[in-house]
């Protein structure tokens, strides 16, 4: 999955979670809770510049999760020869979900192995230096602070892809849902269309042939059947022309909108007894 867009700003809980790891690592060295002693030679201040350090990479969890890993690795470094507070520690940690969870797809491949590389290494060289099991409690402390949190933030970033991976494909299903609908409507509009042609092309071609043997034969009760064969397919091209008028209107959503289909009233009878005496004043016919 294409990796999401970062942030430019820092996230407002990512400011939350470096003013609390600030203030407990001030809190923590205000009350000597050290877990060693620092290193001779190093003023008593320098155990602070540790977890400012490490909440300042907090700001970067998510807007550049690598250089926040890389600044709190410096961190880490530090508050182990200052005295060790907790505060850092645990802000260690949570970069490396971060890292994990917000970097790139390469950096969620690597840092987990990495991690397991880190924690073995340790154990073999605390058990070199030492010569003691107990050494075994370092590479105990270091997979707790690195190889829990790295394969902690790579699994939630496969549950996030498959949940992301999901959503696009309900996202294209939906569209092809309505694709197919769309083209399933305009089908069955164009068959509506043929068959209206069809039936509408069939009656006036029968009115046309009455009328011309209307004109050209000088029988009355011809014409009178003529005439009344005319008036039938006219009547049924207008009731066929309506029905499929209607359907295709229904089809095309006009109904469902609240427009009602033309249905011709008596409202319509002076505009076209206006037509008929414009267009008929010529053939003979009185209104």
């Amino acid at each position: 999955m294409p990796p999401l867009p970062r942030p430019v700003r820092p996230h407002r809980d990512d400011v939350l979670i470096a003013a609390a790891g600030l203030l407990g690592g001030v809190l923590l060295w205000a009350l000597g809770l050290r877990g060693a002693p620092p290193v001779p030679g190093l003023p008593p201040w320098a155990s602070l510049v540790a977890p400012a350090i490490a909440a300042g990479a907090e700001l970067l969890r998510r807007t550049a999760p690598l250089t926040g890993l890389a600044l709190a690795t410096a961190a880490l470094a530090l508050d182990t020869c200052a005295g060790t507070l907790l505060a850092t520690v645990v802000m260690f940690t949570d970069l490396v979900y971060a890292a994990v969870l917000h970097g790139g797809p390469r950096a969620a491949r690597r840092i987990p192995p990495g991690t397991a590389l880190a924690t073995v290494l340790g154990t073999l060289i605390a058990l070199a230096v030492a010569r003691d099991p107990q050494a075994l409690f370092v590479g105990v402390f270091l997979g707790l602070i690195t190889l829990t949190p790295a394969w902690t933030g790579l699994i939630v970033r496969h549950h996030r892809d498959a949940a992301q991976a999901a959503r696009l494909r309900a996202e294209q299903t939906a569209l092809l849902a309505g694709m197919d609908r769309a083209q399933a409507v305009a089908g069955e509009r164009a068959r509506m269309a043929r068959e209206l042609h069809d039936v509408v092309a069939g009656h006036l071609s029968a009115i046309a042939l009455h009328t011309t043997a209307a004109q050209t034969l000088d029988d009355p009760a011809a014409t009178r059947e003529a005439l009344g064969v005319i008036r039938e397919n006219s009547v049924r091209g207008l009731a066929e022309m309506r029905r499929l008028i209607g359907l295709l209107r229904a089809s095309g959503g006009s109904e469902a909108d609240g427009e009602p289909p033309a249905v011709p009233t008596l409202d319509g009878l002076p505009a076209l007894l206006t037509r008929a005496r414009a267009t008929g004043a010529g053939d003979g016919l009185v209104f």
